[in-house]
């Protein structure tokens, strides 16, 4: 079995914006990335993911669970 790994980090550029809100800058997700998460959901409810797909979903995961984190507590120091 070959483990397929791909570093959240190698997504930040391409991926990642900044958005300002009111007074937060917060960290969200570009359309591109958004619609490749959606694209690779939609392919694992239709259990349909390759092994490299399902890598890219779990760090695309990841990087939106590190983002909620951050973006949860830059907006509760207000």
């Amino acid at each position: 079995m070959t483990i397929v790994a791909i570093k959240p980090s190698s997504l930040l550029v391409s991926g990642i914006r900044v958005e300002r809100f009111h007074d937060l800058n917060l960290f969200k997700f570009t359309p591109e990335l958004s619609d490749r998460m959606n694209e690779l959901l939609n392919k694992k409810k239709a259990d349909t993911l390759s092994l490299q797909e399902s890598a890219e979903l779990e760090t695309i995961d990841e990087l939106d669970t590190i983002f909620s984190y951050i973006n949860a507590i830059t907006a509760s120091q207000l």
